[in-house]
């Protein structure tokens, strides 16, 4: 048999480049026929492509679907005041708009933030996020058994940032279920007034404790006071010892000139009649109860032979107090109506200060204003379905196309081959070391 002569391949020769050898070069010829045999192989596998391809979409569909959706709600507030009167406080403003220059050496000479980053660092305390985590009951919803875990990942699904121009916070919340993302995102706004107030450490704040705790003070000892004139006035039949006084000072008035006239008009029918005559007898009665009466008001026994005089205090069987009395009482009366006064006058005062410094603590404490409410989301922010559809089948389609190749370059290889007789080392051993 006739033997065909092979033409010999021209061999890759290096050149010396500036002293150096440069790469073999390989002829056109050899690279078109190689992308030939690599096109030729590809076509011929093609329905172990389809095929894969088939099942690559069919996986990256079903894990694509399997996936839960996901829902982000936002809600933005608007930059916080930082209005103050304070020569510090108008250099932390001017330091927290301009963003440089003079205010950002103020800033970093006198330690002052802007109030937003006050805001943000307050958002992402644990004090907040914790006092979030309870409500919403997240560590059942997130699965985790520890409130830390809990934080974490409540931390992840949580974008808090402030526009460096116009000072916007925004804040976005990530979660499976709509309405629990729109009513974790305002509760994060919640959470900041509710912590603004309370950590509030503000002169007006400060002012307004104190007249908080002062008030309950002084409200306890007025009632107090307000308790002893009542029993005072309750046990000695009193409600004003001035207006009693005089009513009883013009009784007595009253009653000793009707004593006196009585008296003249007995006197006179005396030089006329006998003590017998039934008009003098009349007379005489009338003359003692008249006396009788000034008797009681003036707290003096005026009873022929009787015991001494009623002691102080004790009113004779009557519904009010005696004359005697009344210096005594008026006293003591005097006492507790003013202590009551004084208790009464500070209550008012520290009453009107502690409004005013409500108003002042609400003028210097940063208010916290919403721009945009949380809202229920209508539309799912992921997964991206027909992404990782198409990226997972051709993930898997790559992946078989370079199988195939790596497969076809194994075989033709040399056995011979250093390379893959390295190769075939490190399978057996890993082969032999696995159970």
């Amino acid at each position: 048999m006739m033997q065909t002569a092979t033409k010999p391949q021209p061999e890759a020769e290096s050149q010396p480049v500036d002293g150096e050898l440069s790469l073999p070069v390989v002829p056109l010829e050899d690279s078109r026929e190689r992308q030939v045999e690599l096109l030729r192989l590809l076509w011929g596998r093609r329905g172990l492509f389809l095929r894969t391809a088939t099942i690559g979409l069919v996986i990256s569909t079903l894990i694509a679907f399997l996936i839960p959706k996901s829902y982000i709600s936002t809600t933005r507030l608007m930059p916080p005041d930082t209005q103050s009167t304070t020569g510090v406080a108008m250099m932390a403003a001017f330091a927290a708009k301009g963003g440089g220059g003079l205010g950002s050496v103020a800033s970093d000479l006198f330690g002052l933030k802007s109030t937003g980053a006050l805001f943000i660092g307050i958002l992402r305390s644990q004090t907040s996020q914790d006092r979030l985590i309870h409500q919403f009951d997240l560590r059942k919803v997130y699965g985790t058994r520890l409130v830390i875990d809990a934080r974490t990942k409540l931390n992840e699904n949580t974008s808090i940032s402030e526009d460096r121009k116009s000072g916007i916070i925004t804040i976005s919340v990530t979660d499976c279920n709509p309405q629990r993302a729109a009513a974790l995102a305002n509760a994060y706004v919640d959470e900041l007034n509710s912590l603004v107030v309370d950590l509030s450490t503000s002169s007006a704040h400060r002012e307004r404790v104190f007249l908080e705790e002062r008030l309950k003070v002084v409200k306890q000892d007025l009632d107090d006071a307000s308790n002893q004139l009542a029993q005072f006035s309750s046990n000695n039949n009193t409600l004003d010892i001035q207006q009693e006084g005089k009513a009883m000072l013009d009784a007595a008035a009253n009653l000793a000139n009707q004593l006196v006239a009585a008296q003249s008009q007995l006197e006179g029918l005396r030089q006329i009649y006998t003590d017998n005559n039934p008009r003098v007898r009349s007379l005489s009665a009338h003359v003692a109860e008249l006396r009788r009466e000034l008797g009681k008001l003036s707290g003096v026994n005026n009873k022929p032979g009787g015991s001494a005089d009623p002691p102080p205090g004790s009113s004779g069987g009557m519904p009010y107090p005696s004359i005697r009395n009344l210096p005594l009482l008026g006293v003591k009366y005097a006492d507790y109506y003013r202590h009551t006064k004084i208790q009464e006058t500070v209550y008012e005062l520290l009453t009107e200060q502690y409004e005013l410094a409500k108003v002042e603590e609400a003028k210097e404490t940063p208010s916290v204003k919403l721009l945009d409410p949380a809202r229920i989301p209508e539309k799912k922010s992921s997964p991206p379905r027909l992404l990782i559809m198409f990226l997972g089948t051709f993930i898997v389609l790559c992946a078989c196309v370079a199988g195939v190749i790596g497969s076809a370059t194994w075989q033709a290889a040399d056995p011979q081959d250093p390379r893959k007789i390295l190769a075939q080392e490190v399978v057996a051993t890993l082969k032999a070391r696995m159970p």
